[in-house]
């Protein structure tokens, strides 16, 4: 299987990179952003940089919807995860519209409201995760998969 990791870095990546138990054995390529962090702890991974900043940013929002395109295009990925943030967002709706399966996490801190990304991708997304039960409650198609990080 071929998995497609979009997340920011930081603690977005922290929270991907916990689930290592669930990706390491499939084909994987991620794509974050051009941060010391983010090539530090990537530097063994097959990685694409994707244009950043990404938050709140239309003209990079455009760029890494183009860039998504190409790479699902090219890559044909069965997954495409995300942990966040706004990276997410033009990787999660392109996904859909090519019909490969998509997952999205919340981050540990979102208890009982989604984030922005979360919000922005729930119409799409054929999973959405979460890490406590007060989203379960509000969101019918979220799953709570406990803490991660």
């Amino acid at each position: 299987m071929k998995i497609l990791i979009a997340c920011s870095s930081g603690g977005h990546l922290a929270q991907a990179l916990a689930l290592k138990p669930w990706w390491e054995r499939h084909e994987r390529l991620w794509v974050t952003g051009p941060t010391p962090d983010a090539r530090m702890k990537l530097a063994r991974e097959r990685v694409v940089e994707c244009h950043y900043p990404t938050q709140r940013n239309v003209p990079n929002l455009l760029r890494n919807a183009r860039l998504a395109r190409r790479i699902l295009h090219e890559w044909k990925p069965d997954v495409v995860f995300s942990t966040g943030a706004a990276v997410a967002v033009p990787f999660i709706w392109q996904a859909h519209s090519v019909g490969a399966r998509t997952i999205f996490m919340e981050t540990v801190d979102r208890i009982d409201k989604p984030s922005l990304t979360g919000r922005l991708v729930y119409p799409v997304v054929d999973e959405y995760l979460t890490q406590w039960d007060q989203l379960v409650e509000k969101l019918p198609k979220a799953q709570n998969v406990g803490v991660v990080l």
